[in-house]
């Protein structure tokens, strides 16, 4: 079968179509022909080992040992092991798998939900990874409550076109940060209002909100911390990797005073409850993907570079036919 492999650390370039043997499900695994995928950017920042420290989670300090690439997964199951209960030969799944970027894939149920009939697979391929981490971060992390006022940085990512949908659902008033060109696109996912981060820096205003999600988090733990009303929080789902060392070292520090908090929510783990959940949501149309651009497999290097030079609207989806 054919899959997305590399064998070095570096731009899009490094990846490659690689013919490697189908795989085949034990007792506890379903194998799923992959229809569609889509780019997240924990596969670029592993891809480029950047920064340095992901080399250690790659398993390789020179080159990975891991060699495939891709997470999220949407297809039709072609066998199941004996042990598999919850599906069967022709089942429509859409969830989450490591080397995604592939003909087949093999998987663990509880990776895995069924995908709605009226959801096509390149839309339920844009949906796991970046829908998990804003359920998880809003849900969990932060705790969002109806009437809160939530603004949510980077509102036009894979990531943050959930956080808007999911926000709203929750019943929050949605404020939106994004670029120019987006800002009616995040209106149309619920934001009540819209923040251009080009002519205005929301840290520096007046407003003050319940709950701050930062999916591309730029601006200084103070100044985050300055925009928060009196018990707010500030929610770290991603930005740059000095982003994260700040609200690790610092975050603790800061949250013992004024009652406001400041944490990260790490990285979004996969359970099938909630994979459930957004498919319900999906299935009632209180959520719905954003998809920027579709590529077939053996553009993939096409995609990676419209990913990472294109600040995408949404998602990126890889198709496998």
């Amino acid at each position: 079968m054919n899959a997305v492999t590399y064998y070095n650390y570096g731009p899009p370039d490094v990846l490659q179509i690689e013919e490697i043997e189908k795989p085949t499900p034990n007792e506890n695994q379903i194998l799923v022909k992959v229809i569609a995928s889509s780019i997240n950017a924990g596969d670029y920042r592993v891809r480029k080992a950047d920064p340095f420290i992901i080399r250690l989670a790659a398993g390789g300090l020179l080159r990975p040992k891991d060699t495939r690439i891709g997470g999220d997964v949407a297809g039709r199951v072609e066998a199941v092991g004996e042990n598999v209960k919850q599906f069967k030969v022709g089942d429509e799944v859409f969830g989450c798998r490591h080397g995604a970027f592939a003909e087949y894939v093999t998987a663990r149920e509880g990776l895995l939900t069924l995908k709605p009939d009226d959801i096509s697979f390149e839309q339920a391929a844009a949906v796991p990874i970046g829908a998990l981490t804003a359920l998880q971060g809003l849900r969990d992390t932060g705790e969002i409550k109806p009437g809160q006022k939530v603004l949510i940085q980077g509102a036009s990512g894979g990531v943050g076109i959930f956080a808007v949908q999911l926000a709203k659902h929750f019943g929050a008033e949605v404020t939106a940060v994004c670029s120019t060109r987006n800002l009616d696109m995040a209106r149309s996912l619920g934001a009540e209002h819209v923040i251009d981060y080009t002519k205005e820096n929301f840290t520096r205003s007046s407003q003050r909100y319940d709950l701050i999600f930062a999916v591309n988090g730029y601006h200084p733990l103070s100044a985050y911390k300055r925009a928060l009303g009196p018990r707010g929080m500030y929610v770290c789902a991603g930005g740059a990797f000095s982003q994260f060392v700040q609200i690790i070292l610092f975050g603790p520090l800061m949250s013992q005073k004024g009652g406001k908090k400041l944490v990260s929510m790490g990285i979004a783990e996969v359970k099938q409850e909630d994979l459930i959940y957004l498919a319900e949501l999906l299935k009632d149309g209180q959520i719905r993907p954003v998809i920027d651009r579709s590529y077939p497999l053996d553009q993939i290097v096409e995609a990676f570079r419209y990913v990472e030079d294109t600040h995408a609207q949404g998602k990126v989806v890889i198709t496998l036919g």
